[in-house]
């Protein structure tokens, strides 16, 4: 019975003992386990792409910007050449000033004039085309005083060309107008005659019909006055353009002329 009871206490010791054991082997189990699966959470990123053998993408390259070619600077366009001429158009008004005093009481037609430019005469552009003081050639046409206080006169002008810094050039323009006056020129030599054969006349006449010399003075006085009368009522009248007086030329034709270097 003893020995019964020794084999029991014996048998429930080992198996106490694989118990035990089994326990901890359990545990150890279970703390491996726990601390495999805390290892695979707390594993980074990489960790788990290399466990599951998934290769890394391979880095590509920054792509390089095609480098932007500067233009070359386009060369400055050739400015235009300078004209060479100036032109004054046609109806362009030239204002002229006389050089000298011109009269019908001596001048004849067919005789030259000069004038002077008075101011610039300029193109549509404004470039000066006549400088102001440019000398004017003309001739004129006709001269011919007024035959009495009551006619009027004539003295035309015609202009042939102008000088243009060193260089003539031909004209075809209009005189326009000009400031003349009209000057009497007195009792003449021409109207004392008239004068005398007033007076002569007159004497004939008082002697006619005074059949006395007393009646031929008072005819002759009487004649004289009439023929004073008469000479002052028909003395000649000059017309007149004195010097530096405006003439106004209009162009006919456009006028060119070389522009100034």
């Amino acid at each position: 019975m003893i020995t019964l009871q020794k084999h029991s206490s014996h048998l429930i010791a080992v198996l106490t003992a694989v118990a035990l054991a089994a326990c901890v082997k359990s545990d150890q189990a279970n703390q491996t386990a726990d601390s495999t699966a805390r290892n695979l959470t707390l594993a980074p990123t990489e960790s788990t792409a290399a466990m599951k053998d998934v290769p890394a993408p391979a880095t590509q390259p920054a792509k390089v910007a095609p480098e932007k070619k500067t233009p070359a600077p386009k060369p400055p366009a050739p400015k235009p050449a300078a004209p060479t001429t100036l032109t004054a158009a046609a109806g362009t008004r030239v204002p002229l000033a006389a050089s000298e005093s011109i009269s019908t009481r001596q001048a004849k037609a067919g005789d030259a004039f000069t004038a002077t430019v008075a101011q610039d005469v300029k193109d549509v552009a404004g470039h000066v085309v006549i400088p102001a003081g440019s000398a004017v050639q003309g001739t004129i046409v006709a001269a011919e005083p007024a035959p009495n206080p009551n006619a009027s006169g004539r003295l035309e002008l015609a202009v042939q060309t102008v000088s243009v810094r060193g260089s003539s050039y031909a004209v075809d323009a209009t005189v326009e107008s000009k400031d003349t006056v009209m000057q009497g020129r007195g009792v003449t030599k021409g109207d004392a005659a008239k004068v005398g054969g007033g007076a002569i006349a007159g004497a004939l006449v008082g002697k006619l019909l005074g059949k006395n010399t007393k009646g031929a003075l008072i005819g002759g006085a009487v004649g004289a006055a009439a023929g004073a009368a008469a000479a002052r009522a028909s003395r000649d009248i000059d017309v007149v353009l004195p010097k530096g007086a405006a003439i106004t030329l209009k162009l006919n034709k456009p006028l060119t002329v070389k522009r100034a270097a």
